[in-house]
């Protein structure tokens, strides 16, 4: 698998706003149901700095977020939303757990 992380700092009261854009990102990944594909996103504990790590087994995989209707609405205003801009660092895999993952909230 290949990956990427992007990390960014949205604005104070822009935190929640972000999470909906994302919560619809993953909506539609549902609802695509690609496979070779894993993504997660993390808020970290000051509330303002998310975290996206994506991998994917293909290039197919590699062009497919900026694809969607969603991930592009994200997009749009991400820079707007951003108090530190993303970042992308591009992940070297070392190894994996992932079985019946189904994403950390709360």
């Amino acid at each position: 698998m290949k990956g990427v992380m992007v990390r960014y700092t949205v604005k104070a009261g822009r935190s929640a706003e972000n999470e909906r854009y994302v919560e619809q990102v993953f909506a539609e990944l549902a609802r695509v149901a690609p496979t070779g594909v894993q993504y997660a996103t993390y808020k970290l504990d000051d509330g303002v700095t998310f975290v996206h790590v994506y991998a994917h087994e293909s290039d197919e995989g590699a062009g497919l977020l900026p694809t969607l209707p969603a991930f592009q609405a994200f997009r749009a205003g991400l820079n707007e939303r951003c108090e530190v801009a993303p970042v992308r660092t591009v992940l070297h895999g070392v190894g994996s757990y992932v079985p019946g993952y189904a994403g950390m909230r709360g």
